[in-house]
């Protein structure tokens, strides 16, 4: 066999044939080229490349994707040719015989062999026609894939039992393998609650109403409107919110302030909400806490029976401070609102978030 030209054996799922391609002084694009043409039909005209040739060596399959992997392709060749022996009479009576030196030249073994596949479609199965040259239905390679799927199936399985077993470790792995600051970040969110303030919404006394400048206006409950008599207690589907957001008046609604002096240190003092007017027969009779009416809508909001939107937030000019979430300040009256945070749990303890 010369040097430039050498019989490379190409296997595909479907057949098999060879091509005529000197490893030492082409290139794999012309390899590729060369390997286009001959599988033009099979292939429906795709070009071959990256991912569609293998090569085995060792007993192990190996991918030629890239000139770095066609050069280790090209010296793993030279590699498999063993020199003659020292004490060869033929090798030694051809030295002898040579009237020049002329560059030793290295032919790739007889066997050389290629594995060809689009990666993007996939092999054939039975009753197909399946070519047995082509590694993966070669008779020696069956029994490895054999056991590979067996040993697959066996984990799966063995791991479909235990999954319930080793959930629990799992998790409590999960946890303690999480830093000390990201539990204490975990921690201190869990903690933050959302402010709730008492109150009045029209005749009903004490009531706890969500503040949370995220919604826009004021809303009450279904639950709660129907038990205080806001809606009718027969109230039909499609009316009073089924159909979106419907407007039920307006109500006044008064906060309960705090006993506590606002830690604001430009809020107004607590008592100019408690201060006295001369009335016209000269008596003097002390204000509550101002009552403010607002535009009220119903909403199915499950955790509160009523919500205090951006819409009074601004009409009674609250001021709020990330210092202390629980000081809240009516900078209309200088009145400080008793405020608690609440956190809101499911059944199963996880928190509620409420936007």
């Amino acid at each position: 066999m010369s040097v430039s030209s050498s019989v490379l054996e190409v296997h595909t799922p479907f057949s098999s044939f060879v091509v005529v391609h000197s490893i030492t002084q082409e290139s794999l694009q012309s390899l590729y080229d060369k390997l286009t043409r001959k599988v033009h039909s099979s292939y429906h005209s795709e070009r071959v490349g990256l991912g569609w040739l293998k090569y085995e060596f060792n007993g192990s399959i190996w991918d030629l994707e890239d000139d770095s992997d066609y050069t280790i392709f090209v010296w793993r060749q030279q590699q498999q040719i063993s020199p003659p022996p020292e004490n060869d009479p033929a090798a030694l009576s051809s030295s002898a015989s040579s009237t020049s030196t002329s560059v030793a030249t290295i032919t790739p073994p007889r066997n050389t062999a290629l594995y060809l596949h689009d990666p993007s479609q996939p092999l054939p199965v039975p009753p197909d026609y399946q070519n047995a040259s082509y590694y993966v239905f070669h008779p020696s390679h069956q029994h490895i894939i054999s056991r590979a799927r067996s040993s697959r199936s066996t984990k799966l399985r063995s791991t479909r039992k235990g999954k319930k077993a080793i959930q629990s470790i799992q998790d409590e792995d999960q946890v303690d393998a999480q830093p000390s600051f990201k539990q204490a970040f975990d921690k201190f969110h869990s903690e933050n609650g959302v402010r709730t303030v008492m109150g009045s919404i029209g005749p009903v006394q004490n009531v706890r109403m969500l503040l949370k400048a995220g919604y826009r206006h004021v809303y009450i409950s279904r639950k709660f409107a129907q038990e205080n008599g806001f809606i009718p207690d027969d109230a039909a589907p499609g009316l009073y919110g089924y159909s979106g957001l419907v407007n039920i008046g307006t109500w006044p609604i008064t906060l309960t302030p705090s006993t506590v002096p606002s830690s604001l240190p430009d809020a107004p003092p607590a008592h100019s909400s408690f201060s006295s007017k001369k009335t016209k027969h000269g008596k003097g009779a002390s204000q509550g806490p101002k009552p403010t009416t607002m535009t009220v809508y119903l909403s199915e909001e499950p955790h509160f029976d009523v919500v205090l939107g951006r819409s009074f937030i601004e009409r009674r000019q609250i001021r709020l401070t990330s210092v202390d979430p629980t000081d809240v300040v009516c900078l209309d009256t200088g009145e400080k609102i008793e405020c608690e945070l609440v956190i809101l749990k499911d059944g199963r303890g996880e928190i509620v978030t409420v936007t």
